[in-house]
């Protein structure tokens, strides 16, 4: 327990011990050595595992430790200008997550500064992305931040402008999901811009790689480094998991209609009246359908669509007015089972299969709870 906190600044180690009184990962205490010796470092470690923080608090410790950066005559100087840390993410979400998530840090360490009657600097923390603003994006560029969060394609963009000049200060890059990206074509555009970054500094920037799943770690050391020599952190425990299977209807396939109608009402709504949440998209039912491999009956829909000039009247399936539809559908039990879980916790990571039922899981949900 806390055998690397010596490697921190007394505020820093302080904030950790009150923030973590279990003490370090397993990924934690095998990374920070290697990183504070400035080796390029990839940290391939189980979800939950405190990856993301075995990158950064070191990088934080340099920051709010600006001493370092006095003259010679011990009078403190104004830090350069320009963004320190550089944190890389192939997914815009995760990135919003994380400067999101450094606020603690940032914040305990700084209180902790003041408690022990020293003045931390401010350290601001700046997202760049596709959705960024054209004023956000001067602002960054006019008023760098100190840590800045960003994705492959903007790292690009900043690379090849006149803002690339707040990027010369860079110390410290992580690049979060590295299994996401190497090996593919956003990847090598990547690495190129990896090695621009250096040749604007004039010199390397210590890289530090986060992943999760990867195989072989030396492949995606190899593409975080080039011709660079990268430890490789492994750590092989895993986070505590209560795992359970859990069948929202039994015995599914027979009993999945009557099962719906027994159940399906909430607050007063039938689930037969419900939209129907389906990974087989309309077209996909055509296709199937052209080729004789099902059989998909006419519907009567709300929106009549007309086909051949005959007026009929002919709904896709999947169409959410389709009482027979969701009659032997599993999906009112599953949806249930779900809003319960959501209910009964405070997160709740649900997977699926597609951006587009992800987007109709979400609706449905939204639905049953407003009609609870």
């Amino acid at each position: 327990m806390y055998e690397c906190l010596n490697l921190f600044s007394e505020p820093t180690g302080a904030w950790f011990r009150h923030a973590f009184p279990q003490g370090e990962t397993e990924a934690q205490r095998k990374a920070w050595p290697v990183i504070a010796q400035g080796s390029d470092t990839l940290v391939v470690a189980p979800t939950g595992s405190g990856k993301t923080l075995s990158a950064f608090l070191y990088a934080i410790d340099r920051l709010m430790n600006r001493a370092s950066e006095a003259g010679e005559t011990g009078r403190s100087r104004e830090p350069t200008k320009g963004v320190k840390v550089l944190y890389v993410s192939p997914l815009k979400a995760l990135g919003v997550d994380v400067a999101r998530n450094l606020e603690t840090p940032l914040a305990g360490i700084a209180a902790q500064c003041k408690a022990m009657g020293l003045d931390p600097p401010s350290i601001r923390v700046a997202t760049r992305s596709g959705d960024t603003t054209a004023q956000e994006r001067r602002a960054i560029a006019s008023h760098p931040p100190d840590i800045l969060v960003t994705t492959p394609e903007s790292l690009y963009l900043i690379l090849t402008s006149k803002a690339r000049r707040i990027l010369s200060t860079v110390n410290t890059v992580i690049v979060d999901e590295i299994h996401a990206i190497a090996g593919t074509k956003r990847g090598a555009h990547l690495s190129l811009s990896l090695e621009r970054l250096d040749s604007l500094m004039g010199g390397p920037a210590q890289r530090i790689g986060l992943s999760a799943t990867v195989r072989p770690p030396e492949t995606a050391a190899r593409f975080l480094g080039g011709a660079r020599t990268v430890t490789v952190v492994g750590a092989q425990s895993r986070p505590a998991m209560d795992l359970r299977i859990v069948e929202p209807v039994e015995h599914m396939p027979e009993s999945v209609g009557s099962s719906n109608q027994a159940q399906s009402a909430v607050g007063g709504v039938k689930s037969s009246e419900l939209p129907s949440i389906s990974g087989v998209t309309p077209a996909m039912m055509r296709l199937a359908k052209r080729q004789g491999t099902v059989t998909v009956p006419s519907i009567p829909s709300r929106g009549p669509r007309t086909h051949g000039g005959a007026g009929a009247e002919e709904t896709a399936p999947g169409n959410p007015s389709s009482a027979d539809e969701r009659a032997g559908s599993v999906w009112p039990a599953v949806e249930r089972s779900i809003l319960n879980e959501i209910l009964n916790h405070h997160t709740t990571l649900v997977f699926v299969n597609s951006r587009g039922l992800a987007e109709r899981l979400t609706a449905r949900l939204n639905d049953l709870y407003a009609a609870m």
